[in-house]
């Protein structure tokens, strides 16, 4: 069956600069969609439709009878910009601003690849908006609890990391070690190589290490950096710039620099690319050694690559429960099902990853399918549900 055409896609030229941003509404659910903001150079209509839908799968794949977040459709917005352009910043002001309506009636977003929470929140600010998740607030029973709730969530840090950042890893982690439990691997000698080290990688590569696994490769624009005998994460992360970029002169004798794309043919049983979208490709998928590939990233693996790599034995676990907890911790929060809590919160999130991964992997097992097929299947399976209850639009 043919994926449906999305509800809205809009490309938008910026008069300063002629770049261009994007905004697919993918579906809407009691009349609102969720979907972060992405800035990348090369960013195209067709990436942003893809995520879209992808978020779409993601708010069904959560929902929850029993629990006060109720599912929202799926949206997304790109802007073709390096974040790193002194440019970048005024592009992003400016397509706020045309975009706004959208924000203001139906799309609730926030941080992606390339922006950070705390400058969507300076940008939307200078726009006049209320905040990024502001078309919720007409959904929730007491807005000002609710608001006050997720600010002081956000205020949160632990070990110096706010759990805004951590709590997207916290389901990455999760995810790797459902996998690892389901196979009766330990965790104890278990080898991680992630591609990127801003918030989501970053706080991935935290959690296995604190879990006991060995992070033995990480990479950022710079190159990839490597020690078979393991990394010092907690190094790393401290040493780290608002891009994930690790200052070198943090590195003990031990650690190698090797170039960027080192990190895919790592001596590893599990690789977290974490950064950028389609890294692995028919024209490299034969170098990764791993067992595991856990996306982290949306759209990390290109389909044939998955279908070649499946061939190997390579089990892919798809972006689309992997990296779905820091959406889903954004509207438990909100909702009111945790609080603004480190240990309340990662407690939820594990109970949730563990359970969807849990019965994505299940589920693959009994098909004879990918766990991809088998999240797809799942997501199919809520979407009628949650639209007979809620309302769906597109």
């Amino acid at each position: 069956m043919p994926t449906p055409a999305p509800l809205l896609s809009l490309t938008w030229t910026d008069h300063v600069t002629g770049r261009q941003g994007f905004l697919v509404v993918d579906r809407l659910v009691r009349g609102v969609a969720s979907g972060g903001l992405r800035m990348r150079d090369g960013c195209t209509l067709d990436e942003v439709t893809g995520l879209a839908r992808g978020m779409t799968m993601k708010e069904a794949l959560h929902y929850d009878p029993q629990g006060r977040y109720i599912p929202l459709g799926g949206a997304k917005g790109g802007i073709d910009c390096d974040p790193r352009d002194p440019a970048a910043y005024g592009l992003l002001v400016r397509y706020l601003r045309a975009v706004r309506p959208y924000v203001e009636s139906c799309w609730t977003t926030g941080e992606d690849l390339g922006l950070g929470q705390d400058l969507v929140d300076r940008a939307v600010a200078e726009v006049g908006l209320v905040s990024s998740v502001q078309a919720v607030y007409p959904l929730l029973d007491d807005e000002t609890a609710a608001r006050r709730r997720l600010a002081d969530a956000f205020a949160v840090e632990v070990d110096g990391i706010g759990l805004d950042e951590l709590a997207g890893g916290c389901g990455v982690a999760e995810s790797v070690l459902a996998a690892l439990d389901r196979s009766g691997v330990p965790y104890q000698g278990t080898r991680v190589a992630v591609q990127g080290l801003g918030t989501m990688g970053g706080a991935t590569a935290r959690f296995l290490a604190r879990a006991g696994l060995t992070v033995v490769a990480v990479a950022d624009i710079k190159g990839t950096i490597a020690n078979p005998a393991g990394l010092d994460v907690e190094a790393l992360l401290a040493a780290r710039d608002v891009h994930g970029t690790v200052d070198r002169a943090a590195l003990r004798p031990g650690d190698r620099e090797l170039p960027g794309d080192a990190w895919l043919s790592a001596e590893a049983e599990v690789l977290v690319p974490a950064a950028a979208s389609y890294v692995i490709d028919t024209a490299n998928q034969d170098r990764v050694r791993a067992r595991w590939i856990v996306e982290a990233a949306n759209m990390p693996v290109l389909p044939e690559a998955e279908r070649l790599l499946t061939a190997r034995g390579v089990t892919v676990l798809p972006d689309v429960v992997v990296n779905s907890g820091t959406n889903a911790w954004w509207w438990w929060t909100l909702f009111g099902d945790v609080g603004p809590d480190a240990a309340e919160a990662f407690a939820h999130i594990r109970r949730a990853m563990r359970t969807l991964v849990d019965t994505m992997l299940a589920r693959a097992a009994a098909d004879g399918t990918t766990p991809r097929t088998a999240a797809h299947a799942l997501a199919a399976d809520r979407l009628p549900v949650i639209a007979e209850r809620f309302g769906w639009y597109g």
